[in-house]
């Protein structure tokens, strides 16, 4: 079971970004925080939800000087289909098919074969500093990821509702 502190499984997956399809390795970002985020499915209730809103927080994650990747079991073109639909997303969307990221993160919720509601932040190298794994009918708070991930930075004690100034 991966915990904070321990190196997150590297991989490489097919994604989309800017309407196209290549590979992404998360070495590719090992200079950087990673906010990554597991999501059951294209095309569904709350996934949406979700993927709007670090669509619509992206800039804030970038200026921290994050990337942030979302993975799901569906495939590179359904995800290209999505993310018209849904008016265009920047950061990039992966496709873990083989169920074997998921599997290695500990987010595969075995019944269904999609991946579970996860968010993980990785520090630069890759160490894991958070992680939150929620139930699959209620969306995470995209505006808590980016707190957490400003209190991990800031590299003070922050307590509840902690905000930079």
């Amino acid at each position: 079971m991966l915990s904070i502190g321990t190196p997150a499984p590297p991989f490489t997956l097919p994604g989309v970004q800017a309407g196209r399809v290549r590979r992404f390795s998360l070495a590719d970002y090992a200079d950087r925080w990673v906010a990554l985020f597991f999501y059951p499915a294209d095309f569904s209730f709350v996934c949406p939800t979700e993927v709007r809103g670090f669509q619509a927080l992206y800039p804030a994650f970038t200026a921290a000087g994050a990337e942030v990747l979302g993975v799901s079991v569906d495939p590179p073109d359904l995800h290209l289909r999505w993310v018209e639909e849904l008016g265009g997303i920047d950061y990039p969307l992966l496709s873990d098919e083989a169920r074997e990221v998921s599997r290695r993160y500990g987010v595969l919720d075995a019944s269904s074969g999609r991946a579970q509601r996860a968010t993980f932040i990785l520090r630069p190298g890759g160490t894991i500093e958070y992680l939150l794994v929620s139930p699959t009918n209620v969306g995470r708070s995209i505006e808590e990821t980016l707190r957490v991930l400003r209190a991990l930075q800031s590299g003070q004690q922050c307590p509840a509702g902690w905000q930079p100034e």
